[in-house]
């Protein structure tokens, strides 16, 4: 079968009606397409969660001319300075502008405090949606013209639901368990999970090597060592494989060991998630995280073996 389009592109929202998860949004967003008065926007989140998605969604039913900018490509003084200042100070056909910075937090300091002024000095008819996967990176001055908004990601049943649409519509057969393990591999980048399904079609079938697909997750093999290992074994492996990856952030590892708690809890559910959650908790406070996610493998396989 021949693809000549992506389906993150093809499949992209264009209503909000379509666009899936974040319902604790959906309602601030109405008001500003029905009124047509929209703030500076930040909105942040992980990468793939529906960031740009959301923030096209509202350039295309509102009123206005718009500038799209890849902040991770063009991210320097010059580019703020130039392309947003010369977008912004023209005289365009329509009332409103507003400038898409993508990825903002790539945006080097100096560019952002260039950003912020132009902010101020356009506020009257130009308006800013920033996107960006670590608000913290984002300077205090920025954060706080703008309405901020977590992006959260849809459940991975809704993320499953919505790529075996795709699929039907694409008239490719799936099987429940294919959809499964490529929400596990890629949650919760929605965009990586739907560029794995295509990759995988092959005629009017999806069909994976579902053992390759483990073998290169760490997170899935990790917890395989769970299910299957003894104690001493275990350890080892699942150090090796922490090391091997090279993992610093530990907070999708978190959310797949609560999701499958039932799988290798092996009759300790509650013990384990009191456990993950601690660890979890202290995730944000430790300095070096690997210990402290290797600290907790460990109290969970003395609770389960």
């Amino acid at each position: 079968m021949k693809q000549h389009t992506l389906f993150v592109e093809k499949y992209r929202p264009n209503t909000l009606d379509n666009y899936i998860g974040n319902q604790h949004l959906k309602s601030k967003v109405k008001h500003y397409l029905e009124s047509g008065d929209l703030p500076h926007l930040l909105l942040y989140g992980k990468a793939g969660t529906g960031k740009t998605t959301l923030a096209k969604l509202l350039v295309k039913n509102i009123d206005c001319d718009y500038l799209y900018i890849n902040a991770s490509d063009e991210n320097n003084v010059e580019t703020v300075r130039t392309k947003v200042k010369d977008f912004a100070s023209t005289i365009g056909f329509k009332d409103m502008k507003v400038i898409i910075l993508d990825e903002c937090d790539y945006i080097t300091p100096n560019a952002q405090a260039a950003l912020r002024n132009l902010m101020e000095t356009f506020s009257k008819h130009c308006r800013f949606i920033l996107t960006c996967n670590y608000v913290e990176r984002i300077i205090d001055p920025i954060q706080s013209r703008c309405q901020s908004f977590q992006i959260i990601p849809p459940s991975k049943q809704e993320v499953a639901k919505h790529l075996h649409k795709i699929l039907v519509k694409e008239n490719v057969i799936d099987k429940p368990e294919d959809i499964k393990i490529l929400v596990e591999t890629g949650y919760p980048d929605i965009r990586r999970i739907i560029n794995s399904a295509q990759r995988n079609v092959v005629g009017n079938q999806l069909k994976l090597d579902t053992s390759s697909i483990i073998q290169n997750d760490y997170k899935l093999k990790l917890v395989k060592i769970l299910e299957t290992q003894d104690k001493k074994t275990a350890f080892k492996e699942i150090r090796q494989l922490l090391a091997d990856n090279k993992v610093t952030d530990f907070a999708d590892l978190f959310r797949l060991l609560y999701d499958e708690v039932d799988t290798w809890g092996k009759g300790h559910v509650a013990e384990c998630i009191l456990i993950i959650a601690r660890y979890e908790l202290s995730d944000s406070q430790v300095v070096d995280k690997e210990i402290n996610a290797m600290a907790m493998l460990i109290e969970l396989l003395g609770v389960i073996k």
